[in-house]
């Protein structure tokens, strides 16, 4: 059930009665016309802008047409009155009984309520964290890693079919580097003094890697040059640290469908294949670029290069593809690795960059429009950076790291569920503050003790129900008479409660997870609300002395709250508690 969708469906009928009685031109658009609630809850519990999206190709005043729209809805049961108001604003006000029926549905739906076909099955590929194999998760990559995580989960409760991918850059410099960095641990284990120098990294994770890489080759390593152990060293390295980000991303119950190896790109022919389909389009040449905007850097020189023809698909300016050496740049295995994703068949992609990838977006956007002749479309989030705090001072590094906070350590101080709630209390796009005091404090400013609080609330409910011997079955409580739910406060949650559908296809429709968080939050306040009036008035306690069938009635409420949190938290990968400790 999905009541502002019911309530759109009755306006839009009523615009094609209109429409087919002449007072609307035929043919109109009705794509725009929402139905949604009104910023001002005293206007209404629903308001939709029919008049005034529909004024201009009607050829008509917006109060004009919704006042006759207001007429024509005047016969639903379900909408008790209707209100122009401004230029052309229709609000309505729901019948109780309709509200009721929300606490019904939500009961008798269970786990499903809410759940959408809007997806209808579109292969969607969400690829997040991706994070160079050289090191443990940091911070950073937490936040991205719980991103990513709650979208996938999202828009698989919205109807699409989701694969969860990782792309692992172990094709470019980086992973020599990570291999120099082995090879001095291992040294090491064999006893020897070593120095650190040339970039390479110093955490203390990588002490155990290199005493593992001794066992396994004992000392046919030591003091031989790089051409007799740097390309072993590295696939050995590459795939310890693999399994130490697994083990990361387990910390967070993060569990990828598909790893893609960007080394896998060469050598195979795919990033020339990937090259051969731009040229095909006639969207690569030789040329030259102009000089970076603003200074020009002094050992800048003109030089032809083979570019790819990126502003034929919006980018701000064309891109090489292949260094003068006639090797590839690092944009070429990016590209090859997207005509891999649009090969499998995807109708839609979705990215989760870090915040330093800024620059990238117009370049990839373009490639995957140009591979893909416009059909698959690409969505590319960046996640702004985190910054920690502890006892009011920022938190300092993990010298297990060497040089930044690793996810480890913060799921070490508040917990995954925790740490996941609290990356999605901002927009991904927004800088956000993590306070390891305030995550933990037991109060309203705390949303993940709210909503959680809210949940054991309701928890507690229904273990008092049991030990009376209420029935208090989902299906008997949503066979229940809810008549007795009428109070303002009542409804409130009732309102709240009816707009989840609506919001998971919202945030789904945006790729913003961050939506459910605060949707909790609202919702958990309504409950907390109620919970408190009811101290103060005997006939809003959900038990009702003497009165089973009441009783049922009131505790059909703050479980259906429950169902829609423990959904709202799933989404999250948040486990809702049933009780405070």
């Amino acid at each position: 059930m999905n009541l502002f969708a019911d309530i759109r469906g009755a306006v839009t009928d009523a615009l094609n009665a209109m429409m087919a009685e002449g007072a609307l031109p035929g043919g109109l658009d009705l794509s725009a016309v929402t139905v949604e609630p009104p910023r001002d809850a005293g206007h209404g519990d629903m308001a939709t802008n029919a008049a005034m999206v529909l004024a201009k190709p009607a050829g008509k005043k917006p109060r004009d047409i919704a006042e006759a729209l207001a007429a024509k809805l005047g016969s639903d049961p379900r909408i008790t009155s209707t209100e122009v108001a401004g230029p052309g604003f229709l609000n309505l006000r729901i019948d109780p009984k309709a509200w009721a029926g929300v606490i019904a549905a939500v009961l008798a739906d269970g786990p499903q309520y809410g759940r959408s076909d809007m997806g209808q099955g579109l292969k969607v590929n969400v690829e997040y964290v991706s994070a160079n194999p050289t090191g443990p998760l940091h911070v950073g990559h937490t936040r991205g890693a719980v991103f990513g995580d709650a979208l996938a989960s999202l828009l698989d409760y919205a109807g699409y079919d989701v694969t969860r991918e990782y792309y692992i850059n172990d094709g470019g410099a980086q992973v020599d580097v990570l291999a120099r960095s082995v090879y001095l641990r291992y040294l090491e284990a064999h006893g020897q003094e070593v120095v650190f120098e040339g970039g390479t990294y110093p955490g203390d994770y990588l002490i155990a890697v290199g005493e593992a890489l001794k066992d396994k080759v004992g000392d046919e390593f030591v003091d031989k040059g790089e051409q007799y152990w740097l390309a072993e060293v590295r696939d050995f390295a590459t795939e310890a640290m693999m399994e130490l980000i697994r083990e990361d991303l387990s910390l967070l119950n993060v569990k990828m469908d598909r790893f893609f190896s960007e080394k896998s790109l060469y050598g195979t022919g795919k990033i020339e294949a990937a090259i051969d389909d731009l040229k095909g389009k006639g969207l690569i040449y030789r040329g030259v670029l102009e000089p970076p905007k603003g200074k020009v850097p002094e050992d800048w020189e003109p030089r032809e290069q083979t570019l790819f023809r990126s502003t034929d698909h919006g980018d701000d300016v064309d891109r090489p593809i292949m260094k003068s050496d006639g090797s590839w740049t690092y944009f070429a295995p990016d590209i090859a690795y997207h005509y891999d994703k649009i090969s499998r068949g995807y109708d839609l992609l979705i990215d989760v960059f870090g915040a330093d990838h800024g620059g990238y977006v117009k370049r990839m956007k373009s490639a995957v429009s140009a591979l893909s002749d416009g059909r698959v479309p690409v969505d590319i989030k960046l996640c702004q950076l985190v910054k920690l705090f502890k006892n009011g001072e920022p938190f300092k590094m993990s010298k297990r790291a060497g040089t930044f906070i690793t996810l480890r350590d913060v799921v070490d101080e508040v917990g995954p569920d925790v740490t996941r709630f609290v990356m999605l209390t901002r927009k991904n796009d927004a800088p956000l503050d993590f306070d390891f005091d305030k995550v933990l404090e037991q109060s309203r400013e705390n949303p993940v003790f709210y909503v959680q609080y809210a949940h054991a609330r309701v928890s507690s409910v229904m273990r008092k129900a049991a030990e009376a011997g209420i029935a208090h079955d989902d299906a008997t409580l949503a066979a229940t008479d809810l008549a007795a739910l009428s109070d303002e406060a009542e409804l409130a949650v009732a309102k709240k409660l009816a707009e989840w559908p609506r919001l998971v296809e919202i945030a789904a429709r945006t790729n913003e997870p961050h939506r459910v968080a605060f949707y909790l939050y609202e919702l958990a306040g309504d409950f907390h609300t109620l919970w408190n009036r009811g101290n103060e008035r005997h006939d809003l306690r959900f038990f009702q002395e003497g009165n089973a069938a009441a009783t049922q009635a009131k505790l059909a409420l703050p479980r259906a709250v429950a169902v829609v949190i423990s959904a709202g938290l799933a989404i999250l990968g948040v486990t809702p508690v049933d009780e405070m400790r």
